[in-house]
């Protein structure tokens, strides 16, 4: 039990309910992490802003990214002012508009691929870790560069599945699993998916959306799997245990990264082609 006079722990702001599925994920996580270091009836300090996702939802239809960036910014700095020490946002997809968030406040984002590369360093693919990672997610994620571009800032390469893949594992996640729906098709697409990341380089996979941890695990890829959520969460209570700042994973900050030429493809991540798929 903490003392009176012991400075109180950092305040966590999440930004979630985009789903409410991966969001009651990372509450658990983050929790489990900080009483299983505290001991006793410890807990993690968070203030959690749940947002509607069907608003978000209608955003990412429109393409009305802008938008969505608002959204976020305002709730993120509600978080702020009601004492968070750092905000995250609970979620892949919506890094899209993490600039417009991370503008807004004047505490630290803790951005999910900057957790992502720091496992990614940890993987067992080799000495050194994993230095190419296929991602697996939303179409955006997949497709776009944002994502990707912060890996490169950690000097790790990107591949994506091709076109028509993306768009099945896109389905996936906003008709079934974002909805809580696991089936037993749609986790062999995601098998099949990750064999062509392997046949194109992949030496560890990062599931790039907070749900598909409800439909795989490490049986289903012969390369070590990266649970953007797990990843996330155990960054985020590190930080509330005080253990780690919440810029301490950023690019050039964080622990045991390389620096100097090796700056990954900064292209955004390479699409396997439709003759490169595995048998």
């Amino acid at each position: 039990m903490d003392l009176p006079d012991s400075p109180p722990a950092p305040v966590v702001g999440l930004l979630g309910g985009m789903s409410w599925h991966s969001t009651a994920h990372y509450y658990r996580a983050v929790n489990e992490r900080v009483a299983a270091a505290r001991g006793g009836h410890a807990s993690a300090r968070l203030l959690l802003a749940s947002l509607d996702f069907a608003e978000v939802r209608a955003l990412q239809v429109a393409g009305d990214w802008a938008g969505a960036g608002a959204l976020l910014a305002r709730e993120a700095v509600a978080l702020e002012r009601a004492g968070a020490g750092c905000v995250a946002i609970a979620t892949n997809l919506m890094h899209k508009v993490a600039p417009a968030v991370a503008a807004a406040l004047e505490v630290p984002l803790v951005h999910i691929a900057d957790a992502v590369a720091h496992e990614a360093r940890r993987a067992p693919a080799r000495a050194g870790g994993a230095r190419t990672l296929g991602i697996v997610g939303t179409r955006w994620v997949m497709a776009e560069p944002f994502y990707a571009e912060r890996l490169a800032a950690h000097g790790i390469r990107a591949v994506a599945p091709d076109a028509g893949t993306q768009q099945e594992l896109d389905r996936i996640v906003f008709d079934e699993l974002t909805q809580g729906v696991v089936t037993e098709r749609s986790r062999a697409a995601f098998r099949a998916a990750f064999a062509d990341l392997v046949a194109a380089g992949a030496d560890a996979i990062v599931l790039a959306c907070t749900e598909i941890m409800l439909l795989v695990d490490e049986g289903d890829s012969a390369v070590p799997l990266i649970d953007s959520c797990a990843a996330h969460a155990d960054a985020l209570a590190r930080i509330a245990l005080g253990e780690r700042s919440g810029e301490a994973l950023a690019p050039g900050a964080a622990e045991g990264l390389q620096h100097g030429g090796d700056r990954g493809d900064a292209l955004g991540a390479l699409a396997v082609a439709q003759g490169d798929r595995a048998a």
